[in-house]
C-alpha cells in the first residue's frame, strides 16, 4: 500500500518510527532548501534625481517632515518603505514644478498635521498641551471649593451637662476603659 507523505507524517509509527523519520526529515530538508528562492519584500532602492536642486530640496523639506510608520523620524531620517514611498511622490511633484508650501499642503491635506515633523501651532495644539492644565487647575479649585463648604456647613458646639454625662456613662461601660 502506497501512501503519500502526509499521510506518512500522519500514520502512527511503526517499525520503530523509521518511515516516519524518514519522511518528515526529508519535507524539512525540502523546505530548508526553497526558504532562500522564497522572495521577501524587499524595498527598491531609491534612485536619486540627476538634478542636484531637486535633492538638495528634498533633503531640506524631507526633515521638516515625520515619517508615518516610524514616528519619531524625519522622513530623511527613515528606512522604511513608506518614507521611502514619501520620498519619491515628493521627488515627483517636484519634477512637476511645485513648490516646498504647495508639497505640504498637498501632504497635510492627506495625512494631517501629524506629518509635520514641527506642527503648527493652532488652538487645537494650545488645548492639546494646555487642557490638562487647565483641568487640573479647574479640578483643584473644585475640591478646594467643597472642601470650604462642608467646613462652613461643620458647626461645633460644646456638649451640654446631659450628653456630656451620657457619654462618660457609655464610655465607662466599656470594659478597660477610664473615663477622665
Amino acid at each position: 500500500m502506497n501512501k503519500s507523505g502526509r499521510e506518512a507524517c500522519l500514520r502512527p509509527p511503526n517499525n520503530g518510527g523509521k518511515p516516519l523519520f524518514l519522511t518528515c526529515s526529508l519535507l524539512m530538508f525540502v523546505i530548508f532548501l526553497m526558504a532562500p528562492f522564497v522572495k521577501a519584500q524587499v524595498q527598491e532602492e531609491e534612485v536619486p534625481s540627476d538634478d542636484p536642486v531637486i535633492e538638495q530640496r528634498l533633503a531640506n523639506l524631507s526633515k521638516e517632515l515625520r515619517c508615518l510608520q516610524c514616528q519619531n523620524q524625519t522622513l530623511a531620517d527613515s528606512p522604511a518603505g513608506l518614507a521611502a514611498d514619501l520620498r519619491r511622490e515628493i521627488r515627483i511633484q517636484m519634477k512637476a514644478g511645485k513648490s516646498d508650501k504647495e508639497i505640504i499642503a498637498f501632504l497635510t491635506q492627506r495625512y494631517g498635521d501629524f506629518i509635520l515633523y514641527k506642527p503648527r501651532v493652532t488652538f487645537t495644539t494650545y488645548l492639546l498641551w494646555f487642557g490638562p492644565f487647565v483641568l487640573l487647575i479647574g479640578g483643584l479649585y473644585l475640591l478646594f471649593h467643597y472642601i470650604k463648604q462642608r467646613r462652613d456647613q461643620i458647626t461645633e458646639k460644646p456638649l451640654s451637662a446631659d450628653e456630656r454625662r451620657r457619654a462618660e456613662e457609655m464610655l465607662a461601660s466599656l470594659p478597660g476603659k477610664e473615663t477622665t
